[in-house]
């Protein structure tokens, strides 16, 4: 077997404790240690395999900790393991794991990766993310999903209490940099067979990161406080993290302005006026996460989004121009695919949407609804549903407005974060908004989502489509079957890709730690320190 390190900051890592918290020469700390964020939405679960918010995966990175961290530009370094080797062909890692302990003071085990990944498996547990595993290509993760293989087939053994092996069915480049997802995480086996679903409440929760839950108020706030029996635990700074909910964004805006939270997101159309204004304070940078409006295709969808035409009518007739530089304003750019354009080694095809202009994309959109049969004398009817949140408020209105001379009358429907992603879940709407941020900094992430057994909330499904896939976990270059899987999208329409995300924030400027190299933008409290006013 071959020794290797995650990346050049893992060899120094193991040296010296290099990716910790380190202020500047000069920074004098607050004596008060405290960081409180913005949350848009209740955080549905503090469950590893069960999460399936970007909200509830940034606090499940403090109250947990996987085999791998990323650092400030999204390298992989140590996790729980310092160390991992590979075999010759590729399919066998073997991870070193560290001196580390569950919150009760318990040693966190190999025997605890175990337990946690076949768990997410095992359909018993009903985990939206056991595909995460699948796409790691985990011997026998896709026959445990279907029911076929009992879930102590999977592929990952503990060869010791310090030992973990896995094995994959394929050689998969990506595989260590989906390692630091909170799908990937350790769980306490025996605190989860005492208490059940409440494992996860105030005083009963046991995790191995950085942080410990000290109170939880669904829908209303989440405090964390560092955990003393952390393995680096000297060198984080950060003593408590506060997560507050506030569905208004313009609220929450106003709570910053105040002194209430230490960041928030930007409204849309704000940024230009707060950035010069607050120029220490107002960012946007890029950030691997693609707006959508998912059509529904499966049964219960409606007729007029079966046909080709009009969804590609519905998609060419968005004015993204006008949504990214009159509507956002915060340094978003058109999408014209479903991956971010700033995915590393990704290449954008040329498709209608990337090439035509505005005035072009109208006027055959309004050929291909004439085509279907559509019109003003005989309009498409459809619902488009979206969570709550000004933004999203105004691009369905703007929708809305871009639809309707086409002879499309656009109901709109608000609804909260649970109940959208739960219809969505159900097939139970029209046209949904969404949005897929990146697991890790690959284009399958991206890509994997419109697989017909990936997460596809719309329930379209090619053939072609799922064999590019397929085949692209064991080709030596991705780039062409990623290509022709974007121009099937492209062709078939599934959704209406609407812009790429920025990430454009209010940050306290007392508050350093934060990353702003990370096209994914993981962020660790633990990296985190507050500098004195």
């Amino acid at each position: 077997m071959t020794k290797l390190f995650a990346t050049t900051a893992l060899v120094a890592a193991l040296a010296l404790p290099a990716y910790a918290v380190q202020p500047a020469e000069g920074e004098t700390l607050a004596e008060n240690q405290t960081y409180t964020f913005w949350l848009l939405d209740a955080i549905k679960s503090l469950d590893p395999a069960k999460n399936t918010d970007v909200e509830g995966s940034d606090v499940l990175r403090s109250l947990f900790e996987g085999l791998m961290n990323e650092d400030a530009r999204g390298a992989m370094i140590p996790g729980v393991a310092e160390s991992y080797d590979i075999s010759d062909d590729k399919l066998t890692y073997t991870f070193h794991l560290r001196d580390a302990k569950w919150s009760n003071g318990d040693p966190v085990t190999a025997g605890d990766f175990v337990y946690a990944w076949r768990r997410v498996v095992n359909p018993e547990t009903a985990s939206e993310y056991a595909w995460f595993i699948e796409l790691m290509n985990v011997v026998n993760a896709t026959e445990i999903v279907k029911g076929e293989l009992a879930p102590e087939e999977l592929g990952i053994k503990a060869i010791d209490d310090r030992t973990l092996e896995v094995t994959l069915t394929t050689p998969t480049p990506y595989f260590v940099k989906t390692l630091s997802h909170p799908t990937t995480f350790p769980v306490p086996q025996q605190v989860i067979e005492a208490e059940g679903d409440a494992w996860t409440q105030p005083g009963k929760l046991v995790g191995n990161g950085a942080f410990t839950l000290a109170s939880h108020n669904l829908g209303v706030d989440i405090t964390l406080t560092k955990n003393p029996g952390y393995w680096d635990a000297d060198n984080v700074l950060m003593e408590t993290v506060r997560g507050v909910t506030v569905n208004d964004n313009n609220v929450a805006l106003t709570r910053y302005q105040a002194g209430e939270l230490d960041r928030v997101q930007i409204p849309a159309g704000q940024y230009p006026r707060l950035k010069e204004e607050y120029p220490d304070e107002a960012v946007s940078i890029p950030y691997a996460c693609s707006y959508a409006y998912v059509y529904n295709l499966s049964d219960k969808g409606p007729e007029a989004l079966k046909d080709v035409r009009v969804r590609k009518a519905l998609s060419l007739a968005l004015n993204r121009d006008i949504i990214v530089n009159n509507v956002l304003q915060g340094g978003q750019k058109p999408a014209t695919t479903w991956t971010h354009w700033a995915i590393e080694g990704f290449e954008q095809p040329e498709t209608e949407l990337a090439t035509l202009s505005q005035e072009e994309k109208t006027a055959r959109a309004k050929e291909l609804l004439t085509e279907a049969g559509y019109g003003p004398d005989n309009p498409v009817e459809v619902t488009l549903q979206y969570n709550t949140d000004e933004s999203h408020k105004k691009l369905a209105i703007a929708a809305q407005q871009f639809w309707k001379p086409l002879g499309v009358n656009v109901t709109l429907n608000n609804v909260e974060w649970k109940v959208h992603t739960d219809r969505m879940q159900n097939q139970d709407f029209d046209i949904a908004r969404y949005a897929w941020c990146g697991d890790y900094n690959e284009a399958s992430t991206f890509l994997d989502w419109f697989r017909t057994d990936g997460y596809n909330s719309g329930k379209w499904s090619n053939a072609e489509y799922d064999k590019l896939m397929a085949d692209s976990k064991t080709a030596d270059d991705t780039t062409p079957l990623y290509t022709r899987a974007e121009e099937i999208l492209a062709e078939e329409v599934p959704a209406a890709f609407v812009y790429h995300y920025a990430k454009v924030d209010m940050i306290n400027p007392h508050i350093k730690g934060l990353p702003t190299e990370n096209v994914l933008n993981t962020w660790y409290a633990k990296d985190l320190y507050r500098l004195a006013d």
